[in-house]
């Protein structure tokens, strides 16, 4: 199919409300009947719901091909990235399906707010009371650890002529995608290196990871954007106080708020400034873009500001710092991640997502106590995207090796790479909580062939594998960020995340600066190489209480933090631009892969 020509219509029948199929596997594993208050008036608004629309298996099948040719430099198809206008004239739904879809939501009293670029999603706003007519399903409230959430109680339903195309709600609930951040604490200013205790500064980062031949040969990230989904807004005049005592140049970030400005929210504030201050801090010349998408009744803002980036392409390199375990995830949830990080690979995109800060324990936070089984980050186990988890530095007896006692210029201390180990910070680990690197292996995803290569994955039973890379995470040398006039240190793979994001850059500026699509396939092919530029972790485990975790024994490849960190400059250099490289197939995703358990006659 030609790029730009518009696909063929597959809603051929009438919409018949009387014969309807069940969306299997969409009802969040919290909405137990144990903690339901009952129904929510029918009148609760439910805002910026988004329906997920699907492309026919040719389609599918055509867009899978093009993600892997993009990929390969014998192909012509190489880095031919698409715009969202021409990914959705090819791979989106017709717009007479499209037209259709849209009428029958208004038909139920919906309003239709938008439909995506990608002609694959539509985000529509009502009551609860039309969801329960128009999908078949109550909205109830339920108590969970003295929380009140609602959620639907039932599988959505939708005509059987709309099966094909529809591939339902994302969420009708308001459980939200957990933050990746571990601790939060304030500190005196400007005091980086203090007798023991260290705090990273962007010339720390640097120095450790070897950025300072990049910086100084001009390499800064000039002319390349990151783009950072969050769900608060940030004092500009923080990133610009953060900036000046790091001894980096002006360039103050872009705030885009597409719906309701939801103002400084608490928490999400902390992920906003720490994302924004330190993918820029690593990319000082890059253009930082935080999307601001303010969270409803019944989408999390986080799913709204991703898809509001990937639709209108807003940068080449993406950071998400937010993770919801694979199982709790409805199936329509996993499909919307996987179908909208393929997008981005197709337009070029680069998307960077944090593992997780309750080790083996992904579906717990790192403050519980115990952990409830072992699960990865469902917004990252996709093969589109890059899970990057967290290392904690491992100075031995002698800390004064690698930390000076005062600062030098930009406030940095640190005097070279230091030894790393995993990030474990759990009570398992002498701490408390489950503080500790996020990683093990997907339910969903197969193992791509670029990591089927590494035989330490072999213990995943040819399943995916999370995180691919890692840097630092831990409190033991957490992040200075800057924010509401004071400084205060963070940690937790919200952190590596953007910082990896912004390395990412850096190799984006030094290969043209258009992109580079998904950055696995590189990156796994570098760490085979003769001359890998990971830096890989000698030991550690990601064990929690309740839950025994993976350990890091030296390879090439660990469960907890993957390929390692990373020596920057020998990665900015030695990224090949695909020269050699064959993307393999890629897999797809959940709700295509096991589409006979997703629809109930």
């Amino acid at each position: 199919m030609a790029s730009g020509q518009q696909t063929g219509n597959r809603i051929t029948g009438p919409i018949d409300e009387l014969r309807v199929v069940k969306l299997v596997g969409n009802v969040h594993p919290l909405a137990l009947k144990d903690y339901d208050l009952g129904a929510v008036d029918a009148g609760m608004r439910m805002d910026r719901m988004v329906l997920e629309l699907m492309p026919g298996a040719s389609q599918q099948a055509e867009l899978d091909g093009l993600v892997e040719a993009q990929q390969d430099v014998e192909s012509p198809l190489f880095h031919a990235w698409l715009t969202p206008a021409e990914f959705g004239a090819r791979f989106g739904a017709s717009r007479t399906d499209v037209a259709l879809v849209a009428v029958w939501l208004e038909g139920h009293g919906f309003t239709v707010d938008e439909v995506a670029a990608s002609n694959l999603l539509i985000v529509f706003s009502g009551t609860a009371g039309e969801v329960k007519t128009t999908f078949h399903t109550e909205i109830h409230r339920y108590v969970v650890d003295g929380v009140e959430h609602i959620a639907n109680s039932q599988d959505p339903q939708i005509p059987e002529a709309l099966a094909g195309v529809v591939g339902g709600v994302v969420s009708l609930h308001d459980f939200r995608r957990m933050r990746e951040i571990a601790a939060r604490k304030d500190m005196e200013a400007p005091l980086y290196s203090s007798g023991n205790t260290h705090y990273l500064f962007p010339a720390d980062w640097a120095t450790i990871y070897d950025l300072n031949p990049l910086y100084a040969a001009g390499t800064s990230g000039a002319g390349i954007s990151i783009a950072i989904a969050g769900r608060s807004n940030i004092n500009l005049s923080d990133v610009a106080a953060f900036r000046a005592a790091a001894g980096l140049t002006v360039n103050n970030p872009s705030v885009i708020v597409p719906g309701t400005d939801p103002g400084l929210v608490v928490g999400d504030q902390d992920e906003a400034t720490l994302d924004v201050e330190w993918s820029g801090a690593i990319a000082p010349g890059a253009a930082i873009k935080l999307v601001v998408e303010v969270s409803t009744a019944a989408t999390d803002g986080v799913d709204l500001a991703a898809a509001y980036i990937v639709n209108h392409a807003l940068a080449p390199v993406v950071s998400l710092s937010y993770g919801s375990c694979e199982q709790y995830m409805g199936t329509t949830e996993l499909t919307f991640y996987n179908s909208l990080w393929e997008q981005a690979a197709a337009q070029g995109m680069s998307v960077f997502v944090a593992s997780g800060d309750a080790g083996a324990a992904g579906c717990n936070t790192g403050s519980d106590t115990t952990g409830e089984g072992t699960a990865v980050n469902g917004m990252c186990s996709t093969p589109y995207s890059t899970c990057v988890g967290g290392t904690e530095f491992n100075e031995g007896p002698d800390p004064g090796k690698y930390w000076g006692t005062a600062n030098s210029v930009g406030n940095g201390s640190a005097l070279s790479y230091i030894p790393e180990q995993v990030w474990n910070e759990s009570a398992a680990n002498g701490g408390s909580g489950l503080w500790s690197s996020g990683g093990g292996v997907s339910t969903v995803y197969a193992a791509p062939t670029w990591q089927r290569s590494l035989s330490s994955t072999g213990e995943a039973g040819g399943m995916r594998t999370v995180p691919d890379v890692a840097v630092s995470a831990a409190d033991h040398d957490g992040y200075a960020i800057y924010e509401n006039g004071a400084y205060r240190i963070l940690a937790g793979t919200s952190a590596s995340s953007p910082s990896f994001a912004g390395l990412i850059a850096l190799v984006v500026e030094k290969q043209g600066g258009t992109g580079l699509g998904n950055a696995n396939a590189e990156l796994y092919a570098l760490a085979n190489g003769s001359r890998s530029p990971f830096h890989t972790t000698p030991s550690g485990n990601n064990s929690v209480p309740g839950v025994t975790g993976f350990a890091a024994t030296g390879g090439k490849y660990n469960l907890a933090t993957g390929l390692g960190s990373v020596d920057g400059a020998a990665l900015v250099d030695d990224w090949s631009g695909g020269l050699g490289r064959v993307m393999p197939k890629p897999v797809r995703g959940p709700a295509r892969m096991r589409c006979g358990r997703c629809l109930e006659h």
